[in-house]
């Protein structure tokens, strides 16, 4: 687990809002090209890389993708405070209190900031506590002397320019791994390791494996292109999502059996829990009332394939994430074991 918990502090380190994603896929084409592989950067943006299998007539789809939540840049205000447009779905109150970077397309330089609602300061406002978080009144108050719409102008900002989250990644002793954007670099982490071990182990895959790390997933139309013809399984690594009534946890993998797309694959699914315990990896079944993955956006693109999805328990979705390293561990081992066995019959 030490070089997959590397690879996940390195990746959370790396901004890479929906849309902002170019220097996490620099990273990770220098790293998989360090390893030995070929990475194909695509038109869209993703990285592909591609391992020949015993079998390369039919083929393998395995994703995890690396885009964030985050905003842009709405408004500038007479105040010089910045109004923002969301990416990806959240509430605004997932992210109050944040610290911030604005990366300003003019000039390529970041400036600081916290998101904040514009009334905070109880002393002043008697609803500080109980108005609506919106995009009206929630703002950036950056770290630069500005007072006006005109000096925050003076910085280069404007409408536009994206705007990212501090990750704040924290691992405890006690096993526990909180950050932003556990949702998805979990899973970025885990094939990274995966790429590792195939190539330092000299293992060959029973089937040619693309390894597909897609950049629009948090938008819905992740991984849904670059999908060859020959393909006939696609697994995608994702957060299992945790709550009431969900038997997903923080310390086993979770198996997708339904989301807001429809059901997957019966006889995948079935397949990945006979893996499961047929190697003793602790898993949950579960269904994920309010989600969408790759697979999920590959089927409604036509792919003709057997679709899954699973991935590692996350705390606090698309909030200050948390899991444990038995989650991950347990993950991994089933992604493993899939990625070596034979076709599903």
């Amino acid at each position: 687990m030490k070089e997959t918990i590397n690879y996940l502090k390195k990746l959370t380190s790396i901004v890479s809002p929906t849309g902002f994603t170019k220097e996490i896929i620099d990273y990770l084409i220098e790293e998989v090209e360090g390893l030995g592989y070929t990475a194909v950067r695509t038109n869209k943006g993703g990285v592909n890389v591609i391992v020949e299998g015993a079998d390369n007539t039919k083929h393998r789809v395995v994703t995890a993708h690396v885009d964030t939540l985050g905003a842009m840049v709405r408004a500038v205000k007479s105040d010089g405070r910045l109004k923002m447009a969301k990416i990806g779905g959240y509430p605004w109150n997932m992210i109050e209190g944040e610290n911030c970077l604005v990366h300003v397309a003019s000039t390529g330089k970041t400036v600081s900031g916290t998101i904040l609602v514009h009334q905070t300061s109880t002393h002043v406002y008697k609803d500080a506590g109980t108005v609506e978080r919106s995009e009206d009144n929630m703002e950036v108050r950056l770290d630069e002397k500005v007072r006006t719409e005109k000096e925050t102008r003076s910085l280069g900002i404007d409408v536009g320019d994206f705007i990212s989250f501090d990750p704040r990644t924290i691992i405890t002793d006690t096993g526990f791994i909180k950050s932003r954007f556990l949702d998805d670099k979990v899973s970025a982490a885990i094939l990274l390791d995966l790429l590792r071990k195939y190539k330092e182990e000299n293992i060959e895959l029973p089937h040619t494996t693309h390894f597909m790390f897609s950049v629009f997933e948090e938008v819905g139309h992740g991984a849904n292109s670059d999908i060859p013809k020959q393909a006939v399984e696609y697994l995608a690594v994702d957060m299992g999502a945790i709550g009431d009534d969900q038997q997903t946890d923080e310390y086993t993998v979770s198996i997708c059996v339904k989301d807001a797309s429809g059901p997957y694959n019966y006889e995948f699914r079935n397949y990945l829990v006979k893996l499961a315990k047929e190697n003793n990896i602790d898993y949950k079944l579960d269904i994920y009332p309010y989600y969408g993955s790759d697979a999920s956006a590959a089927m409604r693109a036509g792919a003709d394939v057997k679709h899954a999805l699973l991935g590692a328990g996350i705390e606090s979705s698309h909030s200050y994430e948390r899991t444990h390293i038995d989650s991950v561990r347990e993950t991994h081992k089933l992604v493993d074991v899939y990625l070596r066995s034979e076709l599903i019959m």
